[in-house]
């Protein structure tokens, strides 16, 4: 599968798409699930608790941590 263009891959999340970040294969090599925070649903948090088993990571801004 060939890897989307920055501009593809914004067009995705603007859709509510999920995408697979991956980085470098001489770092990690690894890929992480990735969607606009406006477009979680439980529906796509159980996608990547079931299919990507490992950590969802949510950035909040420092406003709402405090609240």
């Amino acid at each position: 599968m060939p890897f989307a263009t920055i501009a593809e891959a914004l067009e995705t999340f603007r859709r509510g798409g999920m995408l697979v970040v991956v980085d470098d294969e001489d770092r990690e090599n690894e890929g992480d699930l990735t969607l606009a925070a406006e477009f979680a649903t439980p529906e796509a948090i159980n996608f990547m608790a079931k299919h990507g088993r490992g950590l969802i990571c949510l950035a909040l801004a420092p406003e709402v941590c405090d609240r």
